[in-house]
């Protein structure tokens, strides 16, 4: 009997201790709550330290359907959190009128981000800045009577906290806070607000304290953060944003070190120059962060998007919203960026425990060079050794072992004995991607359904009123004020009367003088286009000199005037106005006349958005007429076609180098503004950059002379099997018969590592538990179900040049195209190891070897 007791009681405790455990793993799956908190180190889940590596994807910014893809390439590549603002005026389109459907339905993004088994961090702000239409906060806001944003104001805080708690309430309907099961495990209250508080006075002050009070009432369950924000509140934590945040320092000693926004590019405008950051300096700047403490680092962008429709902020911010990130504008792997970056976070993921939970010690290694280490009472050790010196390479000491050192990079060894990881040794493959041109194939077909028919319709707006005016008035209104943004246009007419004598018998024009807030205008004069300038005129207005023709008698000057964006920061930035300031005709006989001080007729929009021609509801309804030959270098023309989708399924871009300014729809989706503005010739551009050295947004620009932005990204998911309704608004004129779809492939992979390469990789360390010595390899890997069809270049000494520019140099081993070839030709992927059975390492005596390949798929 006592026996059987025993037995019963023994079975019955491991059942207990099963039970237990099943209970502790379920309370980390969907549906068990889970406690967060941070102490001095890092953010605590159920009672554990953890690092996390965040990465940026905006909702909007892409579509539903490309969520799951972008999420899982991004937990591919080491993040384990999942970052978005919320955007209020995507939300809320009029007070108490709130949308989450579409590109804006945050519930499915965030359960998205939880069904991938990663953390959502949720910067609820709701002014977001973000190169976002208006900071994101709705337009109408600024017409409640009274409200002034961002500062201790009743309309604004009575409004801000209302969206607060709508969407805090959604999440919690949802279950989608950590402390219900949910992923979120860090919401933001706020943004940027430092920046700009001391121009609100004690009103700002006020407001950030009660912001972050506001927040906390809230009761998430999970930690507010505020970034860049010098006064935040206990327990609201502070953090850093910028290119660099290694040497910050929370304000409170209990809260962790978090990076809130590393930016890995930079955001582009139309007519500028395109930005760049080198992945080398990105890798060290993220080093540098966990080497000096660091232990919550978020991209800014990951993923950067598309600003569709008229999201996009200014004035100027183009509809990319690229970013040059780890994940391109098309959904598409970023190389060597995104590659590089993975095998960051996977060395940095080694050092884990040692970071977390052990001591550290900082040592000097010479005049720029230093070393950070991390041990705890288990004997675990990971260190960083960096070389902050922005020339020279160098070659360090380390408890009796000797490293190199590139300069500007840093080192990271899990285990303070190998090197898994150098920030400034790119092994990643990179691409050649490609725009490919496909031609626009009519989906209209004749009777006998072998012949295409009619391929575009058309409707050309007359410049000026239609409709009845909306009103008249002496002078000029701010063009916002007057819009409420329901439209980039607004028209403004007045009528000038001259006799014949007034007008000069010569060659030389009367000169329209304008000037502007910004952002652009097109005048005509009597129905015919005189010119088109256009300025960014945030602070001083832009003026422009336009040669006009005029006529005896009555003559209509009519200007289309034209936002690009509204004002998404700064002080007081929602007065920032746009708009007509000034207007005058000078070279008449009787000299100067001033038409600022005629009576003007309004008329907000176009009369083809009154029509709602955009929104596609196919061909040969009134007013298109239908035509074989559209008209080119038309102003103020519409153009709509019935198209079939580009074959294959790589991402589309709609090719508009051929157009000059306007808006496009697909099916009544927005593709957004297009404008092939070119950069000025004469920028400061570079053929290579150098990674080393702190970076700004133009220290490595490309594109002088060139568009700004010749393709605009059109969604898969937008597409129908046939009969797709393409809508274009071309205000100056173009050549509707080259738009052209595009299709972005990587049509080439390319590798170049050296001999120096860390000899252990985060990939083995992981297979067996331990580090092991093994040969610097080149790997390629061609996308999707292409395969390596021919080895364009391949050499193997000191090679030089970028992928696609590769070239050889004064020490070259002649086997290697042949080595390379028979490794890889005809493969999906490959892997070429630097051997002496593989190549010739004595090609380049007393110089480190380095293989270059860039090879073609297809």
């Amino acid at each position: 009997m006592h026996k059987k007791m025993r037995v019963f009681t023994n079975f019955g405790l491991h059942c207990l201790v099963l039970v237990l455990v099943l209970f502790l793993h379920m309370r980390n799956v969907k549906g068990f709550d889970y406690n967060v908190s941070y102490d001095s180190r890092s953010m605590i889940i159920n009672g554990q330290r953890k690092l996390l590596i965040s990465a940026s994807i905006h909702y909007p910014r892409s579509v539903p359907a490309m969520w799951p893809g972008l999420v899982q390439l991004a937990k591919e590549g080491g993040a384990n959190v999942i970052e978005s603002y919320v955007f209020w005026n995507g939300h809320e389109l009029s007070p108490d009128n709130y949308y989450f459907e579409g590109r804006y339905d945050l519930v499915k993004f965030v359960k998205i981000v939880q069904q991938a088994g990663m953390y959502m961090i949720l910067r609820i702000g709701p002014f977001v800045a973000a190169e976002w239409n208006f900071g994101g906060v709705p337009v109408w806001l600024h017409y409640i009577p009274g409200t002034v944003f961002r500062t201790d104001n009743e309309p604004w805080k009575y409004y801000m906290q209302k969206f607060t708690t709508y969407i805090v309430k959604l999440m919690k309907q949802e279950k989608l806070f950590a402390s219900q099961g949910g992923p979120i495990i860090l919401a933001q209250i706020e943004n940027e607000y430092g920046f700009y508080e001391a121009s609100y006075g004690e009103g700002g002050k006020r407001y950030a304290q009660w912001s972050a009070k506001m927040a906390l009432s809230q009761n998430i369950g999970v930690p507010w953060i505020m970034c860049q924000q010098w006064d935040t509140p206990d327990p609201v934590i502070n953090t850093c944003n910028g290119f660099y945040c290694d040497d910050f320092t929370p304000i409170s000693a209990k809260s962790p070190k978090i990076w809130t926004e590393d930016w890995p590019g930079w955001f582009q405008t139309f007519g500028s120059t395109n930005p760049h950051r080198p992945v080398e300096d990105v890798a060290y700047a993220v080093a540098r962060f966990f080497q000096k403490g660091g232990s919550v680092h978020n991209y800014y962008m990951y993923h950067g998007g598309t600003n569709f429709g008229r999201t996009a902020g200014g004035p100027f911010i183009t509809t990319s919203y690229d970013y040059e990130a780890p994940i391109d504008e098309y959904g598409l792997a970023r190389f060597p960026k995104w590659g590089h970056l993975k095998e960051l976070h996977g060395a940095i993921q080694l050092c884990e425990k040692a970071l977390l939970y052990g001591e550290t010690t900082n040592l000097s290694l010479g005049h720029l060079q230093e070393a950070d280490v991390y041990t705890d009472s288990s004997g675990a050790c990971s260190a960083f050794l960096a070389n902050m010196d922005n020339r020279t390479d160098t070659s360090v000491q380390f408890r009796n072992m000797t490293y190199h050192l590139p300069a500007w990079s840093v080192s990271i060894l899990p285990d303070c004995k190998n090197v898994v990881f150098n920030s400034a040794k790119v092994g990643s493959q990179a691409s050649v991607v490609d725009m490919v041109p496909e031609e626009l194939q009519s989906s209209v077909l004749s009777p006998n359904r072998d012949l295409k028919a009619h391929q575009w319709e058309v409707f050309v707006e007359k410049p000026g009123i239609w409709g009845e005016p909306d009103f008249n008035i002496t002078g000029f209104v701010d063009h916002i004020n007057t819009t409420k943004d329901t439209t980039d246009y607004l028209w403004v007419t007045t009528s000038l009367y001259l006799d014949s004598n007034e007008i000069l018998e010569n060659d030389s024009h009367p000169i329209l003088m304008v000037k502007s807030k910004g952002h652009a205008l097109h005048a005509f004069v009597n129905q015919q286009l005189q010119g088109s300038p256009s300025g960014n005129g945030t602070i001083f207005p832009f003026k422009a000199e336009i040669p006009i023709s005029l006529q005896a008698g009555k003559n209509e000057i009519t200007l289309l005037s034209m936002t690009v964006g509204l004002q998404t920061a700064g002080p007081q930035y929602e007065w920032i106005g746009a708009g007509l300031t000034s207007v005058k005709i000078k070279g008449l006989k009787n000299g100067t006349i001033d038409l600022s001080k005629f009576t003007w007729t309004y008329k907000i929009g176009l009369l083809g958005e009154h029509l709602n021609l955009y929104k596609g509801d196919g061909l040969n309804s009134a007013p298109w007429m239908s035509t074989n030959e559209p008209p080119k270098r038309q102003p103020l023309t519409w153009y709509k076609a019935l198209v079939d989708p580009p074959s294959g399924n790589e991402p589309i871009g709609l090719d508009m180098i051929h157009m000059w300014k306007g808006l496009a729809w697909l099916n009544g989706e927005e593709i957004g503004r297009y404008w092939p503005r070119k950069s000025s010739k004469h920028d400061a551009c570079v053929d290579h950059c150098d990674y080393r050295g702190k970076f700004s947004p133009n220290k490595c620009s490309t594109g002088c002379g060139k568009p700004t932005q010749r393709w605009y990204h059109i969604p898969r998911s937008w597409f129908k099997p046939s009969g797709n309704v393409l809508v274009i608004f071309e205000e100056k004129g173009g050549d509707p018969t080259q738009i052209r779809f595009s299709k972005r492939k990587a049509s080439g992979v390319c590798s170049l590592v050296s001999e120096d390469h860390p000899s252990v990789s985060v990939a083995s360390w992981n297979a067996v538990k331990e580090p092991y010595a093994e040969k610097p390899a080149a790997t390629l890997s061609c996308p999707g179900n292409t395969r390596i069809s021919s080895i364009k270049f391949a050499s193997f000494g000191n090679p030089s040049g970028a992928c696609g520019s590769y070239s050889i140099g004064d020490c070259h081993d002649p086997n290697s195209l042949s080595i390379v070839e028979k490794i890889c030709l005809n493969r999906s992927k490959c892997t070429v190891k630097l051997t002496d059975e593989n190549f010739n390492l004595m090609s380049c005596p007393g110089t480190v070897g380095r293989l270059a390949v860039e090879a073609v798929c297809s």
